[in-house]
């Protein structure tokens, strides 16, 4: 079981300021580890008895813990798949990105199997987060990679650390730009877009600091990386049945256009890919067709 004192920004020294940022960054990791105890016990319908805008947390955490289980008995990832067939159903990214939590928690090979062929590569993601939680020294002061197969692997698992560096930095936006500066220009887009997608999803920005944050991708050339990060996090959202008004506020703000347009954007990203999908270089194309779709357009 998973204590509640894990999701505290203190325990792992990061940075920490004024105001409700910090409460609500630890939120959505309580709910993250109410969701994976409640999996460890069997209890994974006690999930939908929390707010909604917690659950889509809640269920990434449920998806670790049933990953674990999975990875520790022979079951061959029939519990991962119950979840994402059914409570979980539309919430397919969290689910995603909580498998690679899990990922990184065990040293064992990650295998991708029982995953939804194109979005089993945000567990990618959901590693470079674990990791860069747990080896925060490691990934965000000495910016040492992941040792993962292909440049496209890492690129993803990257995105997972701008996720992580929105945590970090306690969601203020110059101490995020000045972190992501920190690192060569040939990872900075990656973390453009984890940053995008935490700061979208999770939330603790109010609107000056959203606008800045935008200013700080443009300045650095990634605005639209910054964007498509966003989108992703909104039509993540929109696909669980429910927006919370801090993702509105967000795509709207990073993005340029309501969620409803963000979303149908990733969409047709997805489409132009052509016909089954399912490679690591599949993924970032979905990604860079979702960067042009705002850049056309401005």
């Amino acid at each position: 079981m998973m204590e509640p004192a894990e999701a505290e920004l203190a325990r792992y020294r990061f940075r920490l300021r004024p105001g409700p940022s910090r409460e609500i960054l630890e939120r959505a990791e309580k709910s993250y580890i109410f969701g994976f105890n409640s999996a460890l016990a069997d209890e994974t319908h006690t999930i939908d008895t929390i707010s909604p805008d917690q659950r889509g947390f809640a269920y990434e955490g449920a998806a670790s813990a049933c990953t674990l289980l999975d990875l520790a008995t022979p079951t061959r990832g029939r519990r991962l798949h119950e979840l994402q067939t059914g409570p979980a159903k539309r919430h397919a990214h969290a689910v995603h990105l909580g498998a690679g939590r899990a990922y990184a928690r065990v040293p064992v090979r990650r295998t991708f199997a029982r995953l939804e062929p194109l979005l089993r590569w945000a567990a990618l993601d959901g590693y470079g987060f674990q990791r860069a939680l747990t080896l925060t020294d490691q990934t965000v002061g000495r910016r040492i990679m992941p040792s993962l197969r292909t440049r496209a692997e890492c690129a993803i698992a990257d995105q997972g650390l701008g996720r992580l560096l929105w945590f970090h930095e306690c969601a203020a936006p110059e101490d995020v730009a000045a972190r992501i500066w920190s690192f060569p220009a040939t990872r900075r887009g990656d973390l453009w877009s984890g940053a995008g997608f935490a700061a979208t999803s999770v939330g603790g920005a109010d609107s000056d600091e959203l606008c800045s944050l935008a200013f700080h991708a443009s300045t650095d050339g990634f605005r639209a990386h910054l964007a498509q990060g966003s989108a992703f996090a909104a039509a993540a959202w929109l696909r669980s049945g429910h927006l919370p008004a801090h993702t509105a506020q967000a795509v709207q703000l990073l993005t340029g256009v309501e969620a409803d347009d963000a979303a149908a954007r990733v969409d047709r990203a997805m489409i132009a890919l052509g016909h089954d999908p399912r490679t690591a270089d599949d993924y970032l194309s979905w990604r860079a067709h979702t960067r042009k779709a705002f850049t056309r357009r401005g």
